[in-house]
């Protein structure tokens, strides 16, 4: 089983890639945003408390996200691996998410980080905002404080997973085709 997390800021491409690696290895694609826009489009409970941060442009808190991407989980039992897309956030999360996978007899085989200028992920969310109608793609000012939290509460995760030996950097500022081939390539070595 190959489970995998997809990582990097907003905006770096990783739910494009997710896609990608999800038809090459069949894998399961779990989007935190996804599932929290599920949430809230349905108006679950778990979902109302995550829009009220996630209009804020603030990251929605572990409980929450944590009860969502179980339920995930659950709902594919017989999958081959799953591909977390925007998840975990934080180190907690990442504990989390490690005894979880245990708990389930499954271990996270690698973290594949996507790395990609900050001003350039700027640009691809105000583009991408004009069409997903998406409030927090839509103000500079909510990007940037995505990427202040990102870089307060995530970054850590890089130690975390470096220390575990499960860290891997791809430049994500490519071509779709060359970061899919980067990331094929080290999925393969799993």
């Amino acid at each position: 089983m190959k489970n995998i997390i997809l990582f990097g800021k907003p905006g770096a491409g990783k739910g494009t890639q997710a896609e990608f690696l999800k038809e090459a290895f069949g894998l399961v694609h779990i989007s935190t945003g996804d599932v929290f826009r599920f949430n809230i489009k349905n108006q679950t409970p778990l979902g109302a408390m995550a829009k009220g941060y996630m209009d804020k442009g603030d990251l929605v808190p572990d409980a929450v996200t944590i009860q969502m991407l179980e339920s995930e989980v659950d709902k594919h039992s017989n999958a081959p691996g799953f591909i977390f897309d925007g998840f975990p956030r934080t180190t907690a999360q990442a504990a989390a998410l490690d005894a979880f996978l245990e708990k389930k007899g499954m271990q996270l085989a690698a973290t594949l980080a996507l790395d990609v200028d900050e001003n350039v992920l700027v640009q691809r969310l105000l583009e991408r905002g004009k069409g997903s109608g998406r409030a927090d793609d839509q103000d500079e000012e909510k990007i940037r404080n995505r990427f202040a939290e990102y870089n307060q509460k995530t970054a850590p995760l890089i130690d975390y997973y470096k220390k575990q030996g499960k860290f891997h950097s791809i430049d994500g500022a490519g071509t779709i085709e060359s970061i899919a081939m980067q990331l094929s390539n080290l999925v393969e070595q799993l």
